[in-house]
């Protein structure tokens, strides 16, 4: 395979948005291991608490870390740490420092979004937790945002991530911006731009992602059965490039 094909699991999908969206630990682990047999090495997803609802509470994502962990022992594992979880963006960094002691349930990454208050507070905690940082860039604003303070210390890579609606142009030009950076990017879409954008991504030899968080449909259209199977046809597209 000539990219790193990350495999978002869940992301911020409502229980029962989707027949087949992971909510426990174990759903996710299920897709986890389903996912890593097809190849997939790294893997983003969002912990929930015992009736569905995202948390960056540290029991909560340790198990859902550690769960994972267990059936994909050589992946790389991240997170999110959005805003809309936890709103104080105070409180919201002291959460993500006291990940730092979560042993087998630390997360190896975590993604953090440019545009969001308290974004630089949230990525020195991960630094200081021993957490690897990736810059959640949704638009053309958050690019030159970044681009300002430059990419913090931690940083594994940057999530170039094109909005519903958007194209290949709109993908083009956020690039073009985070370029100078020099940080490694991974480049996706969501809903209507998810496919588009993951095509984009293979012609310009990037780093991408799929998953029912970005798209719940496959290439026709048609509901996708599971994250597997989204999988599976990234990598068959991306082997006849």
């Amino acid at each position: 395979m000539g990219f790193v094909l990350q495999a978002c699991l869940n992301g911020a999908r409502e229980p029962g948005s989707h027949p087949s969206v992971p909510i426990t630990p174990q759903q996710l682990a299920a897709d986890a291991a389903a996912c890593g047999e097809l190849g997939v090495t790294s893997f983003h997803l969002h912990p929930r608490d015992v009736v569905g609802l995202e948390v960056l509470a540290g029991p909560e994502v340790a198990t859902s870390v550690s769960v994972v962990r267990s059936v994909v022992p050589r992946a790389e594992i991240g997170v999110t740490t959005g805003a809309w979880i936890v709103p104080d963006p105070v409180r919201r960094a002291e959460l993500v420092r006291g990940w730092a002691g979560l042993a087998a349930g630390r997360p190896d990454f975590a993604s953090v979004n440019v545009h969001e208050d308290g974004w630089l507070a949230v990525a020195d905690a991960l630094r200081d937790a021993g957490i690897g940082i990736e810059l959640g860039v949704f638009h053309v604003e958050a690019a030159r945002a970044l681009l300002d303070v430059g990419v913090p210390s931690g940083t594994v890579r940057v999530l170039a991530e094109v909005q519903p609606g958007e194209t290949a142009q709109d993908a083009a030009r956020l690039l073009d911006l985070l370029g100078p950076l020099g940080a490694p990017i991974l480049l996706h879409g969501e809903d209507d731009s998810a496919w588009p954008v993951l095509d984009y991504a293979v012609t310009r030899g990037l780093d991408t992602r799929i998953g029912l968080e970005d798209t719940l449909t496959l290439r026709d259209g048609t509901q996708a059965a599971d994250n597997a199977q989204l999988v599976k046809l990234a990598l068959t597209r991306e082997k006849h490039w």
